[in-house]
């Protein structure tokens, strides 16, 4: 049966069991508000390790102070039932108060331009968050894996560079983004879009897909591929651009005017006042 756990003494205890068991641990961190990427991950963990835990914390120090902490879905009853089905062992659901007991505060911050592009040209406190939450879940856990979404692309570069760094003793699995059967990449954030403005967000993956055929076909210009999904983005109405950007893998350093090697292409639109992200990786097979 699934244990849900709340306090950081509870969970180190459960942890130095399995250690002293010499079980393997695979790790998801979340926000809560799961969807069936989050499944994929907690499945993924279940099969590829004795143990599969599961964070459930919506972290307060990756949220701007204009953005919607307050109004982010919390439904950890929902996420509990999930997760079990899905074959996690530990939900550990802590508070801010158990993740951030210091009021002076300790930080992990990844430097360089690969928290500055994209999400962290107009985020810049976000990617500081996300490392010291997930460093702290890492330290606390001692997984063997942990498993995160292409979905969110850059957060994936920088927490594995700060795996790199730091010399964290773990795997760091990326796993495909899941999308609705019509194309939407599942995002938490898919709840806020109204009827129409969900209607309107299928041009991303859209555009994402028609990028690749172009890239498929030979396309390699960069300044032509970044116009192509722009131009068809602008056809949606609804759709206010945030970026649309080509940077290289895996630091996420400008691109050439003539594309090679592993590339990156990222979009962030809104529509309303829903931000969604999406993403493809483009390099030659």
């Amino acid at each position: 049966m699934m244990k849900v756990i709340k306090t950081i003494t509870a969970l180190q205890e459960e942890i130095k069991a399995y250690k002293q068991a010499n079980k393997t641990i695979g790790l998801v961190t979340t926000m809560g508000a799961l969807h069936e990427g989050h499944a994929s991950l907690i499945k993924a963990a279940s099969e590829e390790n004795d143990v599969a835990v599961v964070s459930v914390f919506v972290n307060p120090t990756q949220f701007g102070p204009t953005e919607d902490l307050d109004s982010y879905p919390r439904t950890l009853d929902a996420d509990c039932r999930l997760a079990e089905g899905m074959g996690a062992d530990v939900v550990f659901a802590p508070t801010p108060q158990e993740m951030y007991p210091s009021a002076d505060m300790t930080w992990v911050e990844v430097t360089g331009n690969i928290t500055k592009v994209l999400c962290g040209a107009t985020r810049p406190i976000h990617f500081r968050g996300v490392a010291t939450v997930v460093a702290k879940f890492f330290n606390l856990v001692q997984p063997d894996k942990a498993y995160f979404g292409q979905k969110d692309a850059q957060q994936v570069q920088v927490l594995q560079r700060m795996v790199r760094d730091l010399f964290f003793p773990l795997e760091l699995r990326v796993m495909p983004i899941i999308r609705e059967a019509d194309g939407l990449a599942k995002s938490s954030r898919n709840t806020y879009l109204s009827a129409a403005e969900r209607q309107s967000a299928l041009i991303l993956s859209q555009s994402l897909r028609a990028v690749q055929d172009s890239f498929a076909q030979g396309e390699r210009t960069t300044a032509k591929l970044l116009e192509q999904v722009t131009n068809q983005i602008k056809t949606e109405p609804m759709a206010v651009i945030d970026y649309v950007s080509l940077y290289q893998l895996p630091d996420l350093t400008e691109c050439p005017v003539q594309l090679s090697g592993r590339s990156l292409l990222a979009v962030a639109v809104k529509f309303g006042n829903t931000r969604l992200i999406d993403n493809v990786i483009l390099e030659d097979k």
